[in-house]
């Protein structure tokens, strides 16, 4: 059994036409993209379910991810932008606009950086980053990443904590705030989204995707952070991350 516990059936996810997915720890394994989850994405398109990545990755991820992958669109930054492909252009939708969301980057960057010290380096990608600011927090005890969260809140700014990384940014979005805004500019009702839609994801910054979408689905590495999540996933899957990914796919595909 490919699942952990209670089973969906069929039914459940016969009509799901658009699969919302985290990336890092959910899609790719150990930082990799594996080929079943890769070819898993392909199997999704080819059977008409629309793919949306949302991730807290950055702008330069997300672009090449919408340009080279079999993806509807990308939505990033944990709900700055969505980017979508338009022939052979990218098209970048922010959540209020490129000038004030980036104004505001630079402003959290400067207020908080006295808060990171040496021990809690910014992230590697920020110079490809349009509104966030991201905190690797690899080798850090949960206690520092919290302590860390909760300075940083009190200097207003929002926090999202995934697998590797603390997002922070000024604003009142998050990803599902943009994932609404994608539906509704895609012409799907409130009334359809629950049996239209589905959602993978392993980390604390996916709850309120989990509390959104119905057919909501966690990979086998989300058990030990099952407990902080006020609104959990549906089902789990006991492979974890990309494998978990390919089994999800291969349940979604077998209900059409």
């Amino acid at each position: 059994m490919i699942f952990r516990g209670v089973v969906p059936a069929a039914d459940e996810l016969a009509q799901v036409r658009y699969l919302f997915t985290d990336i890092d720890d959910t899609l790719t394994t150990e930082g990799r993209l594996l080929p079943q989850s890769y070819q898993a994405l392909w199997d999704l398109h080819e059977a008409g379910i629309a793919i949306v990545p949302v991730t807290g990755g950055s702008a330069g991820w997300c672009e090449h991810i919408v340009r080279a992958w079999p993806v509807a669109a990308v939505i990033g930054e944990s709900g700055a932008f969505k980017m979508r492909r338009v022939g052979g252009r990218v098209e970048v939708e922010f959540w209020e606009g490129e000038e004030v969301q980036a104004k505001r980057q630079r402003q959290h960057l400067q207020a908080i950086t006295p808060l990171l010290g040496e021990s809690f380096p910014v992230a590697h990608d920020q110079a490809f980053r349009l509104a966030d600011v991201a905190i690797d927090i690899g080798g850090h005890s949960r206690e520092a990443i919290d302590a860390l969260a909760e300075a940083i809140r009190a200097q207003g700014g929002t926090v999202a904590i995934s697998s590797i990384h603390i997002n922070t940014w000024i604003g009142d979005y998050n990803k599902r705030a943009m994932s609404e805004r994608l539906l509704g500019q895609w012409g799907v009702a409130d009334s359809d989204v629950a049996r239209s839609t589905a959602f993978v994801g392993d980390s604390r910054n996916d709850g309120p995707m989990f509390g959104f979408i119905r057919n909501s689905f966690g990979v086998g590495n989300i058990l030990p952070i099952l407990d902080d999540l006020l609104f959990k996933p549906q089902w789990i899957v006991n492979r974890p991350a990309g494998l978990g990914f390919a089994d999800i796919a291969t349940a979604l595909l077998s209900a059409r």
